[in-house]
């Protein structure tokens, strides 16, 4: 026996902390080092996961770089950063609270409603109905969901909301006779291939034609999205469906490590076996479930922007807010009034509502750390001035290149930056005021702008490990980032080579 060999301890991937904070201190190395930026400071590094979860120290900055951006480009933006040192700002923050921090509340409280409906016994004994009913036709749950999950992207955005089904997920699956990797591809991939190929999206879409500064036709836009929509989806569907129908078959052939799997048992199956009984009372409570989530899509969905005003007038008593301007901190609310109301129809004890919410929002707590760090990296980026510094570099790039190459560079170049602003209105919102004008001096169609954006950050944003949505899903699901990267590798390649295409055609087209 080779003792040398034996003593060798096998590598171990780094958590999502470590790779998280490891790019923090990587990115801030980098801002010392490139010209025209302002330095990140070791304080600026240490205090990155707190003031990437609480934001800004004076909001106005955000509105002052808007301004700068608007009249004066890159330049005057930087200038004006620079003149703000030591403000913290996140231009980009959508709702009334800066920072992660709504998002990560509401995960807990999130994991907490999810606590309460296990307890009960609701969810596993639906779950396992489910499961019975489907027996043998488990595979159609795929595409159904993942179309779903689709549609939302690509009309309103689906993104950190999505968050909320991870867990639901991936005890349907595990309970299906598939692994964590197939709930967490049906959800990320079916909401992210939408957003990727958004059509009617305010947050994308809806947000770089108005920052465009020319001309869009909308109808254009909306046919680019859609073939995008159809072309990347349907790679997902299709490699998900073969990789769940081959660990179904074959358990051993999954990616998911013992220790990842263990954890997601123990997490996710416990009396998953059939034999709670479908009650009467947990129907009921199944059925509060269902709303909760219906409400929560009826929330945020922008109903007016659509033309439709009646939510508007009618939805606002629940909340103070009408539905089509809800956020975070109203789903956190009306999550946790969920809770409540499903404990009481399932007859649970006060002691057993508060007791099983507290140990299921204990257990998204390492979730909402690593969305309040991964929005630490984009703070740092923001402040330091490296995402303007980039943006310039790309601009210069493209300037002079034309056809097929300019779009397909475009594509490039927005999965470049997608990485640095995992934020896809924020992304619209600082380069499609350079970019679409570029594209029309050039003698191309903006449109054609508007979807290489689109297909680039909607691509970035099913890896990227400064992404809430990315990290907090594998977290919630109990997996780690390489177990991710090494499913998900090739989906993207194929739905990279798709949108390629698409983009191609569209320029002799358009």
């Amino acid at each position: 026996m080779d003792t040398n060999k034996a003593s060798k301890k096998k590598f171990n991937f780094p958590s999502a902390y470590t790779i998280l904070i490891g790019l923090t201190i990587i990115i801030a190395i980098i801002t010392n080092f490139a010209p025209g930026m302002i330095p990140s400071k070791i304080s600026d590094v240490v205090m990155a996961p707190v003031t990437g979860m609480i934001g800004v120290k004076d909001a106005t900055i955000a509105n002052t770089m808007n301004d700068a951006m608007e009249n004066g480009g890159i330049t005057e933006a930087l200038n004006t950063l620079t003149n703000t040192e030591g403000q913290y700002i996140n231009v980009w923050n959508q709702g009334k609270i800066f920072g992660a921090i709504d998002v990560a509340f509401f995960v807990l409280i999130i994991g907490g409603f999810l606590g309460v409906v296990t307890k009960s016994g609701a969810l596993n004994a639906g779950v396992a109905a489910i499961v019975k009913k489907l027996k043998g036709r488990e595979l159609l749950l795929i595409p159904i969901l993942m179309i779903l999950f689709s549609i939302g992207g690509s009309t309103y955005g689906m993104a950190e909301e999505s968050l909320a089904f991870y867990a639901l997920l991936t005890t349907t699956m595990i309970c299906a006779g598939f692994d964590p990797l197939v709930a967490v591809s049906t959800v990320l991939l079916g909401a992210g291939c939408g957003v990727l190929g958004s059509t009617i999206n305010p947050f994308a879409t809806g947000i770089a034609s108005a920052s465009a500064g020319v001309p869009v036709n909308q109808g254009i836009v909306l046919a680019l999205g859609g073939l995008l929509w159809i072309g990347s989806l349907s790679v997902a569907i299709y490699f998900t469906m073969k990789y769940a129908k081959k660990i179904k078959e074959d358990p051993t052939k999954s990616l998911v490590s013992k220790f990842e799997l263990d954890n997601a048992l123990k997490a996710y199956s416990e009396d998953n076996d059939g034999t709670i009984e479908l009650t009467k009372r947990r129907k009921f409570a199944l059925i509060a479930f269902g709303i909760t989530f219906l409400v929560m899509i009826l929330g945020i969905i922008p109903w007016e922007d659509f033309g439709v005003s009646w939510f508007s007038n009618h939805t606002g008593i629940l909340m103070g807010s009408p539905f089509g301007s809800w956020w975070f901190y109203e789903f956190a609310a009306w999550f946790l009034l969920m809770a409540v109301v499903i404990g009481i129809i399932a007859k649970m004890s006060e002691r057993d509502i508060v007791s099983s919410f507290v140990a299921g929002a204990s257990d998204m707590v390492g979730v909402a750390l690593v969305i309040g760090i991964s929005r630490g990296i984009s703070c740092i980026m923001t402040n330091s001035g490296l995402d303007l510094y980039i943006l310039n570099g790309a601009c210069n790039v493209l300037n002079g290149v034309s056809g097929v190459i300019f779009v397909n560079l475009a594509y490039i170049i927005y999965i470049g930056l997608s990485f640095l602003i995992p934020s896809t209105s924020g992304l619209a919102t600082i380069s499609m005021p350079i970019f679409a004008p570029l594209a029309v001096k050039l003698g191309l169609a903006p449109e054609l702008m508007i979807a290489a954006f689109s297909a680039g950050s909607g691509i970035v944003n099913l890896i990227t490990p400064t992404s809430a949505i990315v990290m907090g899903g594998l977290s919630i699901a109990k997996l780690e980032y390489s177990t991710w990267l090494k499913y998900v590798w090739r989906i993207l390649l194929g739905i990279f080579v798709v949108c390629v295409l698409i983009l191609s055609i569209a320029i002799m087209i358009v």
